[in-house]
């Protein structure tokens, strides 16, 4: 039986969203499909799959990021979905620990590339904002709500981004202590 649910999380919680797509995954619920804040789950044995998550350095339709799925495929892990550069992946646990990063230091340049995506995406908002209320300053149209919206997305992406970079310092801290 297939099962939808929807869930909203942010872009700067996917540990968060991989964590839970792993606890349905034990609850005999496997990820078979994703959309956006869209998940599909069947029922499996209850823990038959682990689940990872990465943002894709292209689109999955990339010719890189269809080598790197298929090298994964490989290594037994299946491709579920994506949304835009999101991938999901899942493998089964029987066949062993599944881990998309295996140090520390390609976790922190993962969380670079992660926190470079979110700059753009509220540097893009803020520009916008700025615009549009610019707009409506010199068209004396005192309220403009939508410039007001692309204000608060990009300081609300500035809170997301300021958690990743507080994660990859502490990853950066944690090498240090092991060189």
């Amino acid at each position: 039986m297939r099962t939808t649910i929807h869930k909203v999380f942010w872009v700067w919680n996917f540990d968060k969203e991989e964590k839970w797509l792993n606890e349905m995954a034990a609850k005999g619920l496997c990820l078979v499909s994703v959309g956006l804040f869209r998940y599909d789950f069947e029922e499996c044995e209850p823990g038959e799959y682990q689940i990872r998550m990465q943002m894709l350095e292209n689109r999955p339709n990339h010719p890189e990021s269809q080598k790197y799925m298929e090298f994964l495929e490989g290594t037994n892990v299946e491709h579920v979905g994506s949304v835009l550069r999101w991938a999901y992946f899942r493998k089964k646990a029987a066949d062993g620990a599944f881990e998309i990063f295996s140090d520390n230091e390609s976790r922190v340049k993962y969380l670079t590339q992660v926190i470079r995506f979110i700059a753009l995406l509220a540097f893009i908002n803020l520009y916008i904002g700025a615009y549009n209320t610019y707009l409506a300053i010199i068209h004396d149209n005192v309220i403009n709500y939508i410039g007001f919206v692309n204000i608060a997305i990009s300081f609300f992406a500035a809170f997301g981004i300021l958690k990743l970079m507080k994660k990859r310092n502490n990853l950066k801290k944690e090498g240090q202590v092991f060189e």
